[in-house]
């Protein structure tokens, strides 16, 4: 791992509607960041040394063709790929950042992601089903109010764990490059000149951040659980499971539509906006720096200078086709 009229005092009405609309995005990552262009993903990461190792890759095939393409159902296929490309690119940057003879092995990746799953498990899904059959026997509440108590007390759980890790110093670190890549992808959007100082200025709010899908999920699960009527546990659970790429799938949804729009879209996600004061740092120049090299290298992936490219065969070939 800023409140709405922020974003207004930083971005002008004027520039609202000449907003580049190329599809760019982007994730921090351990000393680094990562951002998605058009075709290419860009990683820019801070060596022990202060050099920035950049690499690049082009973006997988499969979610531009048949069935991965339809409404809902390109929205968890996104995000399936964005956890995919993610963890590559987090354990590439641990294996940078903290030099080569500290590098995290595949036993400690595969540890880290089993205790991250039970810990989601746990916290955002067993305990709200659990609070919520305590209200629902003991107040005598409604299906619907019951799902609604889970689907609040599952924000209230995300936003707590989101706000307790962010007193950790190395989370900080983390936020503070998610911040520079909201900083610069703002920026980039309303045509601004990409350097530090220029970055700066810009908002570390973005109305299409994961930290706003993630609480527009919770809001959607709401809903599309009131349908599901049980008294059986294991009933409840196996339905969120079942359900959960619909919940994604419309949720991403809302989200495209609300990133386009400057009238209902705005309003509709100024709540989801907020919690990006608590994931998302005011950077220093150097992690500016990072930000735009990694954006600069998803536009422009011939300027990677490592000696393999991944899933590209022919460099030149390449090169003519960006130029």
């Amino acid at each position: 791992m800023n409140i709405f009229n922020v974003l207004n005092a930083t971005i002008s009405a004027f520039a609202e509607s000449s907003q580049r609309r190329i599809p760019v995005g982007g994730q921090a990552v351990i000393e680094g960041v990562l951002m998605k262009g058009p075709e290419h993903w860009g990683l820019a990461v801070r060596e022990p040394g202060g050099n920035i190792w950049l690499k690049a890759w082009l973006g997988s095939e499969w979610l531009r063709h048949g069935i991965w393409k339809w409404p809902i159902v390109r929205g968890f296929a996104t995000m399936v790929e964005m956890m995919r490309i993610g963890m590559h690119a987090l354990s590439l940057s641990a294996e940078v950042s903290l030099g080569e003879d500290e590098n995290i092995s595949t036993l400690e990746m595969i540890g880290s992601i089993a205790i991250a799953l039970i810990a989601v498990v746990g916290l955002f899904i067993a305990l709200p089903m659990l609070f919520s059959e305590y209200m629902y026997s003991h107040f005598a509440l409604s299906n619907a109010w019951k799902n609604t108590a889970e689907g609040v007390l599952r924000g209230v759980v995300f936003i707590g764990y989101v706000a307790i890790i962010g007193l950790w110093k190395d989370m900080r670190r983390v936020f503070e490059y998610h911040g520079a890549e909201h900083k610069t992808i703002n920026a980039y959007e309303h045509y601004a000149e990409l350097t530090p100082e220029s970055v700066a200025n810009y908002s570390r709010i973005h109305r299409r951040c994961g930290t706003s899908f993630l609480i527009v999920v919770i809001l959607v699960s709401i809903v599309v659980f009131s349908f599901i009527s049980s008294n059986s546990v294991f009933w409840r659970i196996a339905s969120r499971v079942i359900l959960l790429p619909v919940v994604i799938g419309i949720s991403y949804e809302f989200i495209r539509g609300a990133s386009n729009s400057d009238t209902w879209g705005r309003i509709c996600i100024m709540p989801a906006l907020s919690l990006q004061y608590i994931t998302t740092r005011i950077p220093s120049p150097d992690q500016l720096e990072i930000a735009i090299a990694a954006l600069d290298l998803a536009l422009h992936p011939e300027k990677d200078n490592s000696a393999e490219w991944e899933n590209i065969k022919d460099k030149d070939n390449l090169q003519n086709k960006v130029a």
